[in-house]
């Protein structure tokens, strides 16, 4: 079957790559896996033998009968759950208290995938997601410079970059190399110890990131004093700040 372009499909035919994700993931028998788009089930059959229960989600129709006879003996046994629906329209609560995200994800959704599950109330433990590799080095801060995503991650979690995927890895073959990005630890305990809000404290990321080029003060209209009382200093921009200075200035910040 071709895989739809509108769809963002690539379908990733590298066994070394799947055997990484799978082991990134770190799974056992108790565990529950979110798959998000399985395609043609390559990555789906290594977690299913990894003993855990996988629930996956795909939007496109047309590969849902493929699947359930690939897999015919796993939905039997309940050990995989297919789910047709849009990623973005599901509600979290229906996969369960404690579950992974493991997947080979749309490039143009990886912002929207992200933020929808590391900020709900039922995110997962842990994340692991092939993206395209300029994405994972900056929500990693390769170049030592942070983003407004890779806060964004940082905020919830602790982003790795494991390994690149060259694009020969998939089918057919993307214009740009991939990597897989592991997201461990994630949960909200940084902006509830803080006694910040999701909201105010994106809100207040955005507006200091909104003309890089620009000084933080003069984004966020405050004064030096105030960056003082956060550590940062007066002629700083945003990308030399940590999570820890934007929770600061979240406190300070009406």
């Amino acid at each position: 079957m071709f895989a739809k372009k509108s769809l963002g499909q690539n379908w990733l035919i590298s066994q070394s790559a799947i055997d990484t994700i799978v082991a990134t993931g770190e799974l056992g028998a108790t565990d529950t896996v979110l798959e998000i788009g399985p395609g043609q089930g390559a990555l789906t059959k290594k977690l299913l033998a990894t003993g855990a229960t996988v629930i996956a989600i795909e939007k496109d129709r047309e590969l849902i009968p493929i699947l359930e006879e690939k897999f015919a003996p796993e939905i039997k046994n309940k050990k995989l759950t297919i789910i047709e629906q849009d990623v973005l329209e599901l509600d979290s609560k229906t996969i369960g208290s404690e579950y992974k995200l493991i997947a080979n994800i749309p490039y143009y959704l990886t912002g929207q995938i992200i933020r929808k599950f590391l900020s709900s109330k039922n995110s997962p433990t842990k994340a692991v997601l092939l993206v395209q590799k300029e994405v994972a080095e900056r929500i990693v801060a390769k170049d030592g410079k942070n983003s407004l995503l890779s806060i964004a991650v940082k905020i919830f979690g602790e982003p790795k970059y494991i390994k690149k995927v060259p694009a020969g890895a998939f089918r057919p073959i993307p214009k740009v190399d991939s990597a897989i990005l592991l997201i461990d630890n994630i949960n909200q305990n940084k902006l509830k110890s803080a006694g910040v809000s999701e909201e105010k404290f994106f809100a207040i990321l955005h507006r200091g990131f909104a003309q890089k080029r620009k000084l933080l003060a003069s984004n966020l209209k405050i004064s030096p004093t105030v960056l003082a009382l956060c550590g940062v200093e007066e002629k700083a921009r945003a990308e030399t700040l940590t999570v820890e200075n934007w929770l600061c200035l979240a406190t300070k910040i009406s």
